[in-house]
């Protein structure tokens, strides 16, 4: 394999729409994915990108794990959460001794990584924008939203600064940053939220604006933060979240102003509800719960605190994971019986 390929490994919402943007720039890109109906529709036809943001097609090279050799230079790595330590096994005997592997996913699936292949191989990435797989060989891209990237060191380096230049082609608004953490947890924050609204069927925009359910939409962010500063991170605002508003003992009216900057983000998107809901209405599969809520009740101990809120969503989603749960905006009650008086 010519080394300068760029692969992805992952061929879903987050690593088709970049993915297409990127053959479609004129890179030579390797889509990699485990379902052989997606790989094939694309080796066959085509990977077509749909919706409001853009529509058109690409030819796509694309294979199985199990049919790609070394050397991998540059691997965007954009499977769940809950999959990442087997693809990164997967990958390591065929990465090349400069070949590093961008997390292009949502937790901090960085440490994972970093873990197998050493963190001078690992490079974090931050994405928000909206997108569904549909059918094989089909991505919906619904919406814009925030492109970042950084290396888990802080560095600035030749390597992330030319991975920067290729999701340019994707977002011209992409960030290289020197605090790729900062924007790790901060997703974390928001991603709680995410998961709160997969509670019911509504979409993340009507579950954040309503009333009802406003303080605890607040609380949730606010006790995220809370283990992010024990943990001496300094989050990064992104696509109307402001890590600031939810500082722990913070005024409440920043806070629902972030809340009400989401609400309008969410509202201009064409995907109305998030990947968590997804997975457990129409996938009818395990979320990344475990592994993206996970990590913030762990990291939260470890620090002498509690994250009770979380804790219960974790419990919540699992229970409609689980068949002994129905999507329905009384969860959303049950959960905020967490939040503190």
């Amino acid at each position: 394999m010519n080394q300068n390929t760029i692969v992805i490994w992952g061929a879903g919402a987050i690593g088709g729409t970049i993915g297409a943007h990127l053959v479609k720039a004129g890179n030579d890109v390797l889509f990699v994915d485990r379902a052989e109906e997606h790989v094939a529709a694309m080796a066959r036809d085509c990977l077509a990108i749909t919706g409001p943001v853009a529509a058109f097609k690409v030819k796509a090279d694309a294979a199985t794990p199990e049919r790609i050799k070394g050397p991998l230079g540059s691997v965007l790595l954009c499977v769940k959460a809950q999959d990442t330590e087997g693809a990164t096994r997967a990958i390591a005997p065929y990465l090349s001794p400069d070949g590093c592997i961008v997390s292009v996913q949502n937790g901090l699936n960085e440490l994972v990584i970093a873990e197998i292949v050493g963190g001078n191989r690992t490079v974090g990435a931050f994405v928000n924008f909206g997108a569904d797989y549909m059918a094989p060989g089909l991505i919906q891209y619904g919406g814009r939203g925030a492109v970042v990237v950084g290396e888990i060191d802080g560095r600035v380096t030749p390597r992330v600064e030319m991975l920067h230049r290729l999701l340019l082609q994707f977002d011209e608004r992409a960030v290289l940053t020197p605090n790729i953490f900062g924007y790790l947890w901060a997703k974390l924050a928001y991603g709680a939220m995410l998961f709160a609204t997969a509670l019911t069927n509504a979409s993340m925009a009507d579950c954040l604006a309503s009333p009802k359910h406003r303080t605890l939409f607040i609380a949730l962010p606010r006790e995220v933060m809370r283990v992010a500063a024990a943990a001496r991170i300094k989050p990064e605002p992104f696509d109307g979240f402001d890590p600031a508003a939810f500082q722990p003992g913070g005024a409440d009216e920043p806070a629902h102003r972030s809340v009400d900057a989401l609400v309008e983000f969410n509202r201009h998107s064409a995907k109305t509800h998030s990947g968590i809901w997804r997975d457990l209405a129409v996938r009818k599969r395990r979320t990344e719960a475990e592994h993206q809520l996970g990590p913030i009740v762990r990291t939260a101990r470890e620090h002498g605190l509690e994250a009770p809120i979380t804790t219960r969503l974790i419990a919540l989603i699992r229970e409609i994971e689980d068949g002994k749960r129905a999507q329905d905006w009384s969860n959303l009650d049950r959960l905020a019986e967490e939040v503190p008086p």
